[in-house]
């Protein structure tokens, strides 16, 4: 180890049990040394390592992800934190193994910008064992029941009021939903609230105009061509992937894109003024979303919070060319 950084094992020995008498480049270049070798850290000198931050993401697929990302990330470097970036991937490391991994490189915190916390049926243990050792977490897009970590969400009951009114006020009576699995949380918000604005509009969203499916344009796609059976003039998405799976499933059909069916997704993520046509969407506040989720997670970490609970983010619906008074009957 001496040898390594090029010094004395009693230089070592000093930076080792926090003694004097050592520069501070010398001091962080044995600190380095340690972590590269693979060594753990005397307790005492853990924090200075840490300044990590796991930022913890379900896919980079979709583009709202990276676009998270972006935006958490530069905010911690803003702070001085690190962030390391764990994707999940298909057969790849689980959300737990991610997690365990965190916690044996003692990071600062965690935030999780969706994944299984927003699924109420899924594994919340290692969630569990953030929460018992004291780790500084913040939630994107959804909380979990039992546990008190603060969370950053975009009104999903607002997204699809906006959505739906918007469709209804073009004329469309028959209008379908496309969401995510019944176990996932900002889904069950968009489907309460579309139920609502149903009801509000004198009708009643039946079970029959509401798809399910994995987040993904081959799913939206599969949903879409469900819902054209039963004959929707409308369809409200719960993210962007999954209304280009709605296009091109009305386009597989011989449809056509506003003209026939409307569409309508959520995010607002990256490229979708570039689509043909261009989405009709509800877009999230990402920037402030993001930069509040480092907020909170630095006021943990300092031990400075008043907790918040979850935060509401109001969405915004950007109206393009997807979305049109529905076929003359």
């Amino acid at each position: 180890m001496a040898k390594k950084v090029g010094v004395s094992e009693a230089t070592v020995s000093r930076v080792l049990n926090g003694k004097p008498g050592v520069s501070e480049a010398t001091r962080q270049s044995v600190l380095t040394a340690l972590d590269v070798l693979g060594y753990e850290r005397p307790t005492q000198l853990r924090g200075e390592r840490a300044r990590l931050v796991g930022l913890v993401l379900p896919e980079l697929q979709n583009p709202i992800f990276p676009a998270f990302a972006e935006v958490i990330g530069g905010a911690l470097a803003q702070q001085g934190l690190t962030p390391v970036l764990c994707t999940q991937t298909k057969g790849g490391v689980s959300e737990a193994d991610y997690v365990d991994l965190l916690l044996q490189q003692q990071v600062s915190g965690v935030v999780f910008a969706g994944g299984l916390f927003a699924q109420a049926d899924a594994p919340h243990e290692h969630y569990r064992r953030l929460a018992e050792r004291n780790i500084p977490v913040v939630l994107v897009n959804a909380s979990i029941e039992g546990l008190d970590f603060p969370c950053v969400a975009c009104d999903d009951a607002v997204a699809v009021e906006q959505a739906w009114r918007h469709l209804a006020s073009l004329g469309h009576e028959r209008i379908g939903m496309v969401l995510g699995p019944a176990d996932h949380v900002p889904s069950r918000r968009k489907l309460e609230a579309a139920r609502k604005a149903a009801k509000d509009a004198g009708t009643e969203l039946a079970d029959a105009f509401v798809e399910r499916s994995i987040f993904s344009l081959e799913g939206g796609q599969a949903a879409t061509a469900r819902l054209l059976d039963r004959g929707v003039t409308g369809i409200v998405c719960g993210s962007d992937p999954l209304a280009l799976g709605a296009i091109r499933a009305a386009r597989r059909r011989g449809l056509t894109v506003p003209a026939d069916v409307s569409v309508v997704g959520f995010d607002d993520s990256a490229f979708m003024t570039c689509t043909e046509p261009p989405l009709s969407t509800v877009r999230q506040p990402i920037e402030a979303m993001g930069r509040a989720a480092v907020d909170l997670l630095c006021a943990q970490i300092q031990g400075t919070q008043a907790h918040p609970g979850e935060l509401l983010f109001e969405p915004e619906l950007v109206v393009r060319g997807s979305t049109a008074p529905p076929p003359a009957r």
